[in-house]
């Protein structure tokens, strides 16, 4: 019953355009990934004309525990939903009752008078509509997935430090209205860019005004932020958690052939290093050689390779090198993007390019900008241009991600590359 609901829900959310493009959880053709790559675009983009960015990470005091169940109603109804959907949902959401046990002692039962239910269907589309209207309040750039939230501003000015202040006043304004309330212990303040920027203030509820912690390095959508934008400590926790499930198949496995060495090593230990990948893919050697050497190693564990040479290994096991396959997952989130099959502007990624089309090239070709600093140089949005450019008509002409993945491939292995 709940799949149907959403199911209808969700039509008439997307038939009337009722979501925010700011909003990238829960979403169809939006995720971490596009969330990441459309606020490190702007964050590149501001470092290489020479500015600054304020930027606040978020946290909401037990978020989908906290929403008021009927002022979620009332959002509902504003939104449209009405009559006996919007009363069948109310009748979803109360009358849950609760009691905690411990030590095999119970307490009376309590009834529920906030939250989505976690772990139901239509729990993530409520809270999305819930939170929708955020956006409205502020004028800085906002970036959601569900209840993780970054809110930033570029500094040209020092009015901007001060504009962003009043956004973050807004935003706590709105969390006291709706009775979802932040954390101020757990918000966090970076200054992108290597520069010493302005303070941030927020107001707890016992009315005291509290600084937002100022840190260097941010964890956000599970990849490392630094305030420097650089990609090694990325790098570095990404080999780490690889290499650690590489440790305990190494204690747990006596020997490996190839095909249980390519099943354990794609499935548990190079998801680890390819991870949104597209938004930090480092182009520093020492970043480059620090995840290709769990590869390196993950190889070895199979005894009749061990002493063969890694290029050997790698063809014997089927394998390319992580840098190479860094290169296919651009190229394949630039078709995502270019081809609307990602449900974000490929305006803010990309210029198409004015030559037109020729014999050396395709339809789609991309123009070449220039950039100031490495950062911008190799983000994901200009290292992919000129790959992209040599691809050739019939492999940007694919219908579907499938069959571009393997017109890929087949270029690739024509091309002898």
């Amino acid at each position: 019953m709940e799949s149907m609901i959403k199911d209808k829900l969700t039509d008439y959310i997307d038939k009337n355009d009722l979501l925010t493009k700011h909003q990238h959880g829960f979403m169809q053709q939006r995720s971490c990934l596009t969330n990441l790559l459309e606020a490190l675009e702007c964050w590149t983009e501001a470092l290489d004309s020479g500015y600054g960015v304020d930027v606040l990470f978020l946290d909401y005091r037990k978020a989908f525990d906290s929403v008021p169940h009927m002022k979620l109603l009332e959002k509902l109804e504003q939104l449209g939903i009405r009559n006996n959907l919007l009363r069948w949902i109310g009748k979803f959401l109360t009358a849950r009752t609760l009691r905690v046990g411990v030590r095999g002692t119970l307490s009376y039962w309590i009834d529920i008078l906030s939250g989505v239910p976690q772990g139901s269907v239509l729990g993530p589309l409520l809270f999305l509509l819930f939170v929708n209207d955020l956006p409205d309040w502020i004028g800085s750039n906002l970036k959601m997935f569900a209840d993780d939230t970054k809110l930033w501003r570029t500094q040209r000015t020092a009015m901007d430090s001060e504009i962003l202040q009043k956004d973050l006043d807004s935003l706590l304004e709105w969390s006291i209205k709706w009775q979802l309330r932040l954390n101020p212990s757990k918000c966090k303040l970076m200054h992108v860019g290597n520069r010493v920027g302005a303070d941030y203030f927020m107001v707890d509820e016992s009315g005291y005004r509290i600084k937002i912690e100022e840190v260097k390095t941010e964890k956000d959508l599970g990849v490392c932020i630094r305030s420097d934008l650089k990609q090694s400590t990325q790098c570095i926790e990404s080999a780490r958690r690889a290499r650690s499930v590489l440790g305990m198949v190494r204690r747990n496995f006596r020997r490996l052939d190839p095909e249980d060495l390519l099943l354990i090593y794609k499935t548990y230990v190079r998801p680890h290093m390819e991870y949104c990948v597209q938004a930090w893919s480092p182009y520093q050697i020492k970043d480059i050689q620090c995840l290709e050497r769990v590869q390196r190693t993950a190889t070895k564990l199979v005894p009749v390779l061990r002493k063969l040479p890694y290029e050997e290994r790698l063809q014997r096991l089927g394998l390319t090198t992580l840098e190479k396959r860094r290169c296919r997952g651009d190229l394949i989130e630039t078709f995502k993007i270019m081809t609307g099959k990602e449900k974000v502007s490929s305006q803010q990624f990309f210029k198409p390019s004015n030559t037109g089309h020729d014999c050396r090239g395709h339809s789609m070709k991309l123009a070449v900008t220039s950039c100031r600093i490495d950062i911008r140089k190799n983000f994901f949005s200009r290292r992919v241009v000129q790959h992209w450019n040599r691809l050739p008509q019939h492999v940007v002409d694919a219908p579907s991600v499938n069959s571009f993945k393997s017109q890929l491939d087949r270029h690739w292995q024509d091309m002898g590359t």
